[in-house]
């Protein structure tokens, strides 16, 4: 049943091992419950879990997590119960968190943010924007930067907590209604797979280079490049700290193009002090260094980009944003969920195999696209917003096989 702002239960601290399994165990006997958690990341790779708030119909619980002695195990039951639906808001730094403790991504999920974009209230929406806009409710967000590895947990902290998962309740109960009376909940389903799937929240070291968009052609850079940054991934986590914090992205790039081979040439590098280039990790960084100058020249990357003379027209890509704009204003559907800038290129390039070619995205957005491509769409101005009109062949126009 939908639970009224008025008739949330007060929160409980949750601090042992039995009082959180009398908890899971309620609450798997429920058809959904809504979920959050606080970390604290500052100064680590793996986030470091502080708080589990979970809520149900009569239950509103902060779990601590650093509390001495508590086993997670009934947690981890609990989020495995694929009955129970876990209802979570912009999911996926929540189930990094689980995946890495509990080695399994959480069952059954509903993604509060995923479910807005497809209903039609906008692009990424903020928690807090969400609960004003479906019930009317202020969140107040003072505590948002809290330290929440520090304890004794204030009142206010507790509060703030509790908030994130009583009012998620009447958000998920709004929305998954309206999805169904629009007949979209298989739409969040085939977006919510991207996150039931552990690769999502283990991406593989060795692409990691990618995310440094080298600007070289040079594929021997680019192999060392590769090594050095797969090498700082599984380094950063096997120390558990922050992959900038252990060597910078500019520094890997210049490692990449001077290629250092020894301690002193490595201290040379900007950003890389004498004390790195001579201590601990040195030996493993050069060891990456060489084994991307060792690689055959079969196996080293190619740049990512497209080839060269492969670049849309500008003017055709501006008419596509509008007609994305359009269509989705039409449809109440978030533009961003529909279609990103590399789909609108592949589209102008005349791609085939495009996501927004596929599913429900073709519906809303794809067959006006290639519409517009064929020239048989017409841009008009009604009142404050642009319709789309289908171009009236005449019958003398003939139609080129």
């Amino acid at each position: 049943m939908q639970v009224s702002q008025a008739g949330f239960p007060a929160p409980v601290i949750v601090s042992s091992t039995d009082d959180l399994a009398q908890l899971c165990a309620r609450l798997k006997q429920e058809p959904f419950v809504t979920i959050d958690t606080e970390f604290v990341r500052e100064h680590t790779y793996w986030p470091e879990l502080c708080v589990v708030q979970l809520g149900g119909v009569s239950d509103v619980a902060v779990i601590d997590t650093l509390a001495p002695g508590l086993d997670l195990a009934p947690l981890a039951d609990l989020l495995a119960t694929e009955s129970c639906v876990k209802v979570f808001h912009a999911a996926r730094q929540d189930l990094e968190i689980f995946l890495h403790l509990f080695d399994a991504l959480p069952c059954s999920i509903f993604d509060t943010q995923v479910a807005a974009m497809v209903g039609g209230y906008g692009d990424q929406v903020g928690y807090d924007t969400l609960v004003s806009a479906i019930t009317g409710a202020s969140i107040d967000k003072t505590h948002r930067f809290s330290d929440w590895s520090a304890r004794p947990l204030s009142k206010a902290q507790i509060a703030y907590a509790a908030a994130d998962v009583t009012h998620l309740r009447d958000v998920y109960l709004t929305l998954h209604r309206e999805l169904e009376k629009q007949n979209r909940l298989h739409w969040a389903d085939a977006e919510l797979a991207v996150l039931n799937d552990p690769a999502t929240f283990r991406p593989d070291p060795r692409r990691q280079w990618e995310r440094l968009k080298a600007r070289t052609n040079n594929r021997r850079m680019l192999g060392v490049l590769r090594e050095v940054a797969a090498w700082r991934e599984m380094e950063a986590q096997a120390l558990n700290i922050p992959r900038q914090r252990l060597i910078r992205d500019e520094s890997l790039l210049e490692i990449a193009a001077v290629r250092p081979q020894d301690a002193d040439s490595l201290s040379r590098v900007r950003g890389v002090s004498r004390g790195f280039a001579e201590g601990k990790a040195a030996p493993g960084l050069l060891a990456a260094i060489k084994l991307g100058l060792d690689l055959p020249e079969k196996d080293l990357p190619r740049p990512p980009r497209k080839p060269e003379g492969a670049k849309p027209s500008s003017a055709l890509v501006a008419l596509l944003k509008v007609v994305l704009a359009a269509s989705c204003e039409a449809n109440r559907v978030a533009p961003k969920l529909v279609a990103n800038s590399e789909d609108l290129d592949s589209l102008a390039l005349g791609e085939t195999d495009s996501p927004v070619l596929q599913g429900w995205r073709r519906a809303v957005f794809g067959d006006d696209a290639l519409a517009l491509l064929r020239g048989d769409i017409q841009l008009a101005v009604a009142g404050r917003s642009v319709r789309l009109i289908r171009a009236q062949k005449s019958s003398e126009e003939t139609v080129s096989p």
